[in-house]
């Protein structure tokens, strides 16, 4: 069965997401590039996002690949696929990876704002659902063929899929930094109650990872 799946969702000490004041200069917000620095060394991360092949092998790096196992289409909320908000001003904008993005699959990006799919090399294609977050599942559970969905963020997407009990295992790595505001992922959120609980803990340097997973019902 094709489950949903959320890796390497990076949070701070003190349970933020992203920083504030997300904009073009600041894609995760004032502050929240330090979020990512157990990651973007990763021999997975290099290759993948940076077409790099020096990067480091390491039990981080495990966990950065074994988000790209097995997986057929991915979710992304509107502010992962890029800084603008509200109606679209044209098409220029296709996301901030450049021609071949990393996800190689086709991705079902939330908006409030249709916008007509876009086809990117490497197997991308972006589709806009402007219909809520279970026509978006019910996409990409199809264009899957069998393999898992991935929802990639950000927080608020996390949080819809978190409160419908969708989501069936989610990675979060939390790393040593404070940024004392932005985006908080577990604000009024009652894990527990909803069905969840922690399955697994690795402590690196750089990360604690946890894998938090849906009880079966």
């Amino acid at each position: 069965m094709t489950r949903l799946r959320v890796h390497c969702f990076t949070l701070s000490l003190d349970g933020y997401g992203a920083g504030p004041g997300q904009d073009l200069a600041h894609p995760l917000g004032v502050g929240g590039e330090k979020l990512h620095g157990w990651m973007v060394p990763t021999r997975t991360f290099q290759k993948t996002v940076l077409g790099q092949e020096n990067g480091e092998g390491s039990v981080d790096d495990d966990f950065t690949a074994r988000g790209f196992e097995g997986v057929g289409a991915w979710i992304l909320g509107r502010n992962m696929f890029g800084p603008l908000r509200g109606a679209w001003p044209d098409h220029a904008w296709q996301g901030w990876w450049g021609n071949n993005p990393p996800y190689h699959t086709p991705v079902y990006v939330l908006s409030h704002h249709a916008r007509p799919a876009i086809t990117m090399a490497g197997g991308t294609s972006f589709h806009f659902v402007t219909d809520g977050i279970h026509t978006a599942l019910e996409q990409a559970r199809e264009a899957a063929k069998g393999q898992d969905v991935r929802l990639g963020g950000g927080v608020s997407t996390i949080r819809q899929y978190l409160q419908a009990g969708l989501i069936d295992e989610m990675h979060v790595a939390i790393s040593p930094v404070l940024l004392g505001s932005g985006e908080h992922l577990w604000h009024g959120l009652d894990l527990v109650a909803l069905g969840y609980e922690c399955s697994q803990q690795v402590s690196t340097a750089k990360a604690l990872h946890c894998t938090i997973t849906r009880r079966a019902r």
